[in-house]
């Protein structure tokens, strides 16, 4: 999997100034669904892209993140809605979703309810899990929508961000490995974090989870 997605990563970086908006958007869509590709390598690129060449805008790449991470989010919210929780249980270990992680996102979607849609935008992990929970729980799909299209175009702006302040930065773009090491030590410590506080402390656990 993780050779797949290296394969995939430098695929979009070829190609992305032909593909522009809609091949973001569609990365970002599978990105929202079950297949791990990670939107902190898909946005900053595109945003330091659209930043030094100008064939795209920065504004231009968070919208098309934003309504990729919405599609992605839309179709794992109505897969599990339509499937209900017991086809889910059964069949999900084929689509890299077992009954453990499931029962996982149950637990974090019970702490931070409906909210949690927002939340789960911003933190790696829960992010392309909320819809599985939600759909579920048949929660109101015009709630889901806002929470979802807010937190994800906050989410897409903050990475657009990183990727247009690292552009600046000349030795980073030349490949000095110290200012790489920087960067990317300071993006893990703070996905670390948030990670540990907002979500491995609330998805632990065996027991099923109790009723949404």
């Amino acid at each position: 999997m993780k050779e797949t997605i290296a394969h995939l990563i430098q695929w979009y970086q070829s190609t992305l100034d032909a593909g522009g908006y809609p091949l973001i958007a569609l990365l970002m869509a599978v990105e929202s669904t079950i297949f791990p590709i990670p939107s902190e390598l898909i946005i900053p690129f595109a945003a330091q892209r659209a930043q030094a060449a100008g064939h795209l805008s920065v504004p231009g790449v968070v919208i098309a993140g934003a309504l990729g991470s919405w599609v992605g989010a839309t179709i794992m919210y109505w897969a599990s809605r339509l499937a209900g929780r017991p086809l889910v249980v059964r069949y999900g270990a084929y689509f890299l979703v077992p009954e453990a992680k499931l029962r996982a996102a149950e637990r974090w979607a019970l702490r931070f309810g409906s909210f949690g849609v927002f939340v789960a935008r911003l933190l790696p992990v829960v992010r392309h899990l909320i819809g599985i929970p939600m759909g579920i729980v048949k929660m109101d799909f015009k709630l889901y929508s806002v929470f979802t299209l807010v937190g994800s175009t906050l989410w897409c702006a903050v990475l657009a961000w990183v990727g247009v302040k690292a552009g600046q930065d000349a030795s980073l773009m030349q490949g000095d490995l110290h200012s790489v090491t920087k960067w990317l030590a300071g993006a893990v410590a703070f996905l670390a974090l948030i990670y540990y506080f907002l979500v491995h402390r609330y998805m632990r656990g065996d027991g099923p989870a109790k009723e949404l």
